[in-house]
């Protein structure tokens, strides 16, 4: 028979969920990518982390890893305003950020709003150039 700690410990093992939609086909994922996931699998020990490369939905080449989308689902968000979860993934990405990611929207949300409403976002699609060639003002 499990002791009630292990069986909390292997239902909290099996909570977490970690999936990954990349651009570059089904299965692969490139290398700025798996360091994403692992940068913000050790500083925020979330329940939920799910990754998606956006990066084909842009005027890059194939292959490219400069968009990203993320939800993160942690406890450590409990008590702080959308802003400071945000900070505290930038944080754990700042090296990123600076270089190769160009974008990265994020999801930070507690494990109780991630119940509520369990759905990685879709980002609009891209337009492609800068305000001044599309006419824009």
């Amino acid at each position: 028979m499990l002791s009630g700690q292990l069986v909390r410990r292997l239902f909290s093992m099996a909570g977490r969920v970690c999936l990954s939609r990349s651009s570059a086909g089904p299965g692969a994922v490139g290398p700025v990518e798996a360091v994403i996931r692992t940068k913000l699998e050790q500083a925020l020990n979330p329940e939920v982390l799910e990754l998606r490369n956006e990066s084909g939905g842009h005027a890059v080449p194939p292959g490219s890893e400069t968009h990203f989308r993320v939800a993160v689902v942690s406890s450590r968000f409990e008590g702080l305003s959308p802003l400071q979860r945000h900070r505290l993934v930038h944080a754990a990405l700042a090296e990123e950020l600076a270089g190769p990611v160009h974008a990265l929207a994020i999801q930070a949300r507690t494990p109780a709003q991630w119940r509520e409403n369990p759905q990685l976002d879709v980002s609009p699609p891209c337009l492609g150039g800068s305000k001044k060639t599309r006419g824009i003002s």
